[in-house]
């Protein structure tokens, strides 16, 4: 069991997501904007973030900098899921950290595989799939 993070400002994905994750046995906070992330991030120190790119306050590739900016959660692995499917986001997330990227729609399976292959093996230092 693992505490995960997720921002996303559509309700049906957020519900989506943290019950997918649920169903693996993993509890999932979701967030609705950039700000309420980072402070969910500090108090409750997830193992794991997902993060929209398009999401209120600060996007996800601000919430993802700052993350790599702070020495208490620089290590914590992200992953991006958003409907941004251009190669130029890909790189732009890969660029400020992140360890993970998959577009929407998604498979839910291999969002759990996903996942639990971060949770398992920490920051992989760039496994930007899918």
């Amino acid at each position: 069991m693992a505490r995960i993070i997720y921002a996303e400002d559509d309700d049906i994905m957020g519900e989506v997501v943290r019950d997918a994750l649920a169903s693996a046995g993993h509890v999932v906070g979701v967030v609705e904007d950039g700000k309420s992330a980072l402070q969910a991030i500090s108090i409750k120190l997830p193992e794991l973030v997902i993060l929209d790119c398009s999401i209120p306050e600060l996007s996800g590739i601000e919430v993802l900098r700052s993350i790599r900016l702070n020495r208490d959660f620089y290590d914590t692995p992200v992953l991006m899921l958003t409907a941004r499917n251009s190669q130029r986001d890909v790189d732009l997330a890969a660029y400020a950290g992140a360890d993970a990227y998959v577009k929407k729609p998604f498979d839910t399976e291999y969002l759990i595989f996903l996942a639990e292959s971060l949770l398992n093996e920490g920051r992989s230092g760039g496994n930007m799939s899918h």
